[in-house]
């Protein structure tokens, strides 16, 4: 009896420890942008309401006239609400500048989402275009 036991837990600890290694949880590319745009809140993976508090900082280079936009996508692709962020001091710098914007949105018809911050390119140019992608959870 005590040998079916530890073959029993020995199986479920394996198992665990199985399905932690392969289970990766989805913070967008906040690790390829944090030299670029760091955001405070919200974070990955956080359960948002509207209207949307976002706070963060960006290098200077990320604005434009002190801005950059924002959108909130459904995990299906379709916009719920746009902002635009403002730069809270001077954003002529390579430095980090604080920024903050309220985001309202409609009711989304699925559970996850995508807060898309961009960088302004006001050229239109690809090479110039940027953007953080922060996985989010919609209340109910």
């Amino acid at each position: 009896m005590k040998k079916i036991i530890f073959l029993g837990i020995s199986i479920l600890i394996l198992v665990t420890v199985l399905i932690g290694w392969n289970y990766k949880e989805d913070i967008g590319n906040e690790l390829e942008k944090q030299n670029l745009i760091r955001i405070n809140t919200p974070r990955p993976n956080e359960l948002v309401k509207s209207p949307l508090e976002i706070k963060g900082e960006a290098r200077g280079y990320w604005f434009f006239e002190a801005s950059f936009p924002i959108r909130l996508i459904n995990e299906d692709g379709e916009e719920l609400g746009t902002a635009v962020a403002q730069a809270l001091s001077d954003w002529m710098t390579e430095d980090f500048v604080s920024f903050e914007a309220e985001l309202e949105f409609k009711s989304p018809a699925t559970k996850k989402g995508k807060l898309i911050l961009e960088k302004d390119n006001p050229s239109g140019l690809p090479e110039n275009a940027d953007e953080l992608i922060v996985p989010v959870f919609f209340k109910e």
